[in-house]
């Protein structure tokens, strides 16, 4: 049981701690949220991102290269264009918690579980 917990670094002693701090500083920006949010769907050309997001493309596309240091997204070459894409489905599930999390402020039965919920 012990060896589970060693390999996936779950330990308050973890050495991924602080990385893990910076991934959350990583995702405390709401033009990043709703840029994983927007390539959860698939790939996206950084003129579409943009429009999906709300934002610049110049904007868009820093916020990109961040993303992409942290090993967030990824690239790919599509002719003249640079497609992006989520480069795991870890951020994708950190997005759609801390979303869920935030249904659980607001009080009452959050959406996600109204779903869950069998009609009587």
């Amino acid at each position: 049981m012990n060896a589970d917990k060693k390999a996936c670094s779950l330990d308050v002693d973890s050495q991924y701690v602080e990385l893990a701090v910076e991934v959350f500083a990583m995702l405390a920006d709401a033009t990043r949220v709703r840029i994983i949010l927007a390539l959860r769907g698939g790939e996206m050309a950084v003129g579409a991102l943009a429009e999906a997001v709300g934002k610049s493309p110049a904007s868009v596309s820093q916020h990109l290269a961040k993303m992409r240091l942290a090993r967030m997204v990824s690239t790919r070459q599509d002719g003249t264009r640079v497609m992006y894409r989520l480069e795991n489905e870890h951020a994708r599930q950190l997005v759609a918690d801390a979303i869920y999390q935030a249904e659980h402020a607001l009080g009452g039965i959050p959406a996600h579980h109204r779903s869950e919920q069998v009609a009587p």
